[in-house]
């Protein structure tokens, strides 16, 4: 019999770290009084219901990482398992739970969102830091929403698309921890718009950022008053440069630090843009000074100008490592299926959303933990095996959560890694072909009533 030494010794490797670890207290923290506390200060005044605020938040993020996403799937689960464990029967009928979703503060999601986040960081290693520092992925992405009135009315469609034939879009801009994949905070808008640029909703978030912070971004960031923002905060930025500014590099100019390696003056803008204050235009400094460097093909620019503290490789390698919140999104919306919302109201939908964002960040609190005690790094782990262990382990129904089954959680979630493929290159395509049928051309209902006149169109060969 084949025996994979490899996987033996990392089995191995983790129980000897879990043995020195308490996992059991870890996996308590999901309900102890420190979350609890914090979910029980942003909840209204309320009586006992069948689905009271606890009850129906733990439902809403079991509905979000299940495949099946439906009301009525979470509502059948919570019935059949009201049965198992001989308590009062209740109705199947989804009227209630729905009720118990729209009372749910919003407050209350993106509280225990932004909480998760820095209980993450904080139980991260410094081992895991870049150069002893803490480092912030910012991004920007879209999810759409069901096409209702209300959800046109707060996220419009493209402009190119006719009445009735698009969908609702909703911008986002988030701020992950480099380390541990950890959302930290979020910000949201209308696809078109003013303030609904992620340049805008950027800036509702700076606060997030502290002292020694770095900001890596890719080149929609690197813009004079976002720099000059962050060296008032003492926070480091690396970001591509901008197409144009590209372009007119020049590395004979200007102060040189070594190879396609020197140090800029950027003039302040003449004209005050619209959303800033006039104040804040005058207060901002009239010149910034900005170090640019090529290497690996890519022009970036950074406000770490010192090239003997920081060399051009270590800036390159940070920034090879932007590519993770990529896949921070394709995890949260591709694998966890944000991608598309459910919730016909706005109010809804941004609620739904932050759900998201909560059952992201448990998942990457199992994933830190399974780190620590396996001595491996969070993002050397798979976020979908980890996802899939912990739909298995929270749908035993009769389980004894003691200690030694935890540990061995734990092992589970480590023995999967995901590879380490510098440099990849993939074409944005696909190979499966779509089924032939026509796209929709005109409204539903006009398509509905040309249906029942002259029956289906054939369909294209």
């Amino acid at each position: 019999m084949h025996i994979n030494r490899s996987s033996l010794s990392k089995q191995h490797r983790v129980q000897h770290y879990a043995a020195a670890s308490d996992a059991f207290d870890f996996f308590n923290m999901l309900t102890s009084p420190d979350l609890l506390d914090t979910l029980e200060t942003s909840l209204p005044e309320h009586r006992e219901r069948l689905f009271p605020p606890t009850e129906t938040l733990s439902m809403f993020l079991a509905q979000a990482l299940k495949p099946d996403r439906s009301c009525q799937g979470i509502v059948d689960d919570a019935a059949v398992k009201r049965l198992i464990h001989g308590l009062p029967h209740c109705s199947t009928n989804t009227g209630a739970y729905c009720k118990a979703r729209k009372r749910l503060p919003l407050e209350t999601v993106t509280g225990m969102v932004r909480h998760t986040g820095r209980l993450i960081c904080a139980e991260g290693s410094d081992t895991w830091l870049w150069r002893g520092r803490r480092v912030r992925l910012v991004d920007g992405t879209t999810v759409t929403l069901p096409d209702t009135q209300a959800n046109q009315t707060a996220y419009p469609q493209q402009r190119g698309q006719k009445p009735g034939l698009g969908f609702p879009i909703c911008r986002i801009v988030g701020v992950t921890c480099l380390s541990s994949g950890a959302v930290l905070d979020a910000a949201m808008g209308g696809y078109k718009g003013k303030g609904s640029g992620e340049q805008a909703l950027l800036r509702t978030l700076l606060d997030i950022f502290e002292s020694g912070d770095v900001m890596l971004g890719d080149a929609f960031y690197g813009t004079y008053f976002l720099l000059a923002e962050l060296r008032s905060r003492d926070v480091d930025a690396l970001f591509e440069q901008q197409g144009m500014r590209k372009r007119s590099t020049d590395f004979r100019l200007d102060k040189k630090l070594g190879g396609k390696d020197h140090l800029i003056t950027l003039t302040k803008p003449k004209v005050c843009p619209e959303w800033m204050t006039v104040e804040q235009y005058e207060s901002a400094p009239d010149t910034l000074d900005i170090r640019e460097l090529e290497v690996g093909g890519k022009t970036l620019v950074t406000t770490m100008t010192c090239p003997n503290t920081t060399s051009k490789i270590a800036l390159k390698d940070l920034y090879k490592r932007r590519w993770q919140v990529e896949l921070d999104i394709r995890n949260i919306k591709t694998t966890l299926g944000m991608e598309t919302l459910s919730c016909k109201t706005p109010e809804m939908g941004e609620k739904e959303l932050w759900v998201y964002l909560l059952a992201y960040n448990l998942i990457r609190l199992v994933m830190v933990q399974s780190a620590l005690v396996a001595d491996v790094l969070p993002r050397a782990l798979s976020f979908k095996h980890t996802l899939q262990l912990w739909l298995a382990w929270s749908g035993m129904s009769a389980r004894e959560d003691d200690e030694d089954n935890l540990k061995k959680l734990l092992a589970l979630v480590a023995e999967q890694s995901v590879g380490n493929r510098p440099g990849r290159i993939e074409p944005r395509a696909i190979k499966r072909r779509p089924k032939p049928y026509p796209l929709l051309t005109k409204t539903r209902d006009l398509a509905r009533g040309q249906v029942m006149k002259y029956g289906h169109p054939k369909k294209l060969k």
